[in-house]
């Protein structure tokens, strides 16, 4: 084969036309709402939808653009902010930080802290066992005295 045929069939062999890149996807729906795209096909109790996508290469054709719609006219003065919601500690919020100080202080222990506020508290524990996803810390106090704090298994001292 002459070299010019040769580099002209190699161009043509790598050209793919505009619609080659689209490919089949299936939109399936549940009874509860919940959309899945794939290409292996839908379950049983879905709808089925067929759609094809064309992803074009960057710069290959320009994006349409977007029709402007009815928009909202921006209010001059400027809103109060308001915040929704509340930390979160993890341990059901049993606590504010104001009695969570004072327990750390007065080496108390109480439902809602944590193990870091608990060895805050009281110290290293003398002895800790785990089972079944509850931890307890031993401690062996002055005149024979003893302490037991059970946590659960997100950490928190149990109730």
């Amino acid at each position: 084969m002459p070299p010019r045929t040769c580099c002209l069939l190699i161009p043509l062999a790598l050209y793919q036309p505009p619609g080659a890149s689209a490919a089949m996807v299936q939109r399936c729906e549940d009874a509860s709402g919940h959309i899945t795209f794939t290409t292996l096909g839908c379950p049983h109790d879905t709808h089925l939808r067929t759609q094809r996508a064309d992803n074009h290469a960057p710069g290959s054709k320009p994006l349409p653009t977007r029709q402007q719609t009815a928009s909202r006219e921006i209010s001059p003065t400027p809103r109060e902010l308001i915040v929704v919601g509340e930390h979160d500690d993890g341990c059901g919020n049993l606590l504010d930080a104001r009695s969570r100080r004072q327990a750390v202080i007065q080496q108390q222990v109480r439902p809602g802290m944590n193990r870091q506020e608990v060895e805050s508290a009281l110290g290293k524990p003398d002895k800790i066992s785990t089972s079944n996803s509850t931890t307890r810390y031993y401690y062996n106090l002055k005149k024979g005295r003893s302490s037991l704090v059970q946590f659960d298994e997100r950490g928190c001292v149990k109730r």
